[in-house]
């Protein structure tokens, strides 16, 4: 007999491993609402998405590894803002109950919740094509967030981690023509798998450049469409922001080049989403400190480039798909104009 909802969510979320107690969260599941308490001195950071089978993940995903996919990607949200995981709710939406698939999922995500420190604060099941929504809470000091309006001419440009890795795994993943992942060596397979499932979520990071950084973005559409976020906030209608970035010190894998013919490596890592590393920006005084900080925690934070004016900049009033203010240097003083943009959920996705 297939499980009732209440009882479902009892067996499966309702749980010492899940909704672990955290201080900030005076009731979690089981009530009509969760109970939170914001410190003084404190914002309440939220952040949700969701994601479908089929367009954010294959529909032959394992259940563990999606998971934890689906809650560092909101974990992510927190990083860029400089938040701390307090706690999330979840929606699930099922095809069927399949026991066995709740229990990998349940399994997976309280690995992560409590890598992260992030309890269960409730949610809701209903039956319909799979779909996972997530929120997630968290809390930043008053005032301190970063955020994506912060750039200034003359900050530098740098992103923690690799670049493009996720969207190498992903036709592999999807098994599309001439991507076998038994082509690949077990530690290959292993790093894709890790790369499009296990994103990094770089909440330390995020908390380490609070005061330090100027603005923020968590690298989930592309390097190129996200870096053009932070232009466009930070810009105005008379002020125009752009950015000149040096092709040369794109931080890409070993995995990556090694998979990757050198013409399709710069695209990929100009415009592949769904890398969750940070892309900041941080003043010229604060830049030796922030590379301290994320040297500490063993990080690869790698400076990519400068904030610039012009009147060819991206302004906060032109279209999401407007990169003429991003230049490039080949390395050798050559500029030119981006003309590549990330992922979007709507519209042509095709790179120009």
């Amino acid at each position: 007999m297939a499980l009732a909802e209440f009882e479902l969510i009892k067996r499966y979320f309702d749980t010492d491993a899940l909704a672990f107690p955290r201080a900030g969260v005076v009731l979690g599941p089981g009530d009509d609402c969760a109970l939170l308490e914001v410190p003084p001195g404190y914002n309440l950071a939220l952040s949700i998405d969701t994601l479908n089978e089929g367009v954010h993940f294959p529909r032959d995903a394992g259940a563990s590894a999606l998971a934890q996919r689906c809650l560092r990607v909101n974990l992510s949200d927190l990083a860029a803002m400089g938040a701390e995981p307090l706690g999330f709710t979840l929606a699930l939406s099922l095809p069927d109950v399949n026991e066995r698939w709740l229990r990998d999922f349940s399994a997976g995500l309280s690995a992560c919740a409590r890598q992260f420190r992030c309890s269960l604060l409730g949610g809701d099941t209903t039956r319909g094509p799979l779909a996972i929504t997530i929120q997630v809470h968290g809390l930043v000091s008053a005032g301190k967030a970063l955020r994506r309006s912060g750039a200034r001419v003359g900050d530098a440009i740098y992103v923690t981690g690799t670049l493009g890795d996720a969207a190498l795994a992903l036709p592999y993943l999807t098994q599309q023509p001439g991507f076998d992942l038994s082509a690949l060596t077990a530690a290959q397979c292993a790093f894709l798998q890790a790369a499009f499932y296990q994103p990094e979520a770089r909440v330390d990071a995020g908390r380490a450049l609070l005061g330090l950084a100027s603005a923020a973005i968590d690298v989930s559409d592309g390097l190129a469409s996200d870096l053009g976020h932070i232009l466009r906030a930070s810009g105005n209608a008379s002020t125009a922001l752009g950015a000149i970035v040096d092709s040369t010190q794109l931080p890409v894998s070993t995995v990556f080049s090694s998979l990757i013919a050198p013409p399709e490596r710069l695209p990929m890592a100009l415009s592949g989403g769904d890398d969750y590393e940070l892309c900041v920006t941080v003043p010229p005084q604060n830049e030796a400190p922030a590379q301290a900080a994320m040297k500490a925690m063993g990080l690869l934070f790698t400076r990519i480039g400068a904030v610039v004016a012009g009147s060819s900049g991206v302004r906060s009033d032109t279209t999401p798909d407007t990169f003429s203010g991003i230049m490039l240097n080949d390395g050798d003083g050559v500029l030119q104009p981006l003309k590549l943009s990330g992922y979007r959920h709507f519209g042509n996705n095709s790179n120009e």
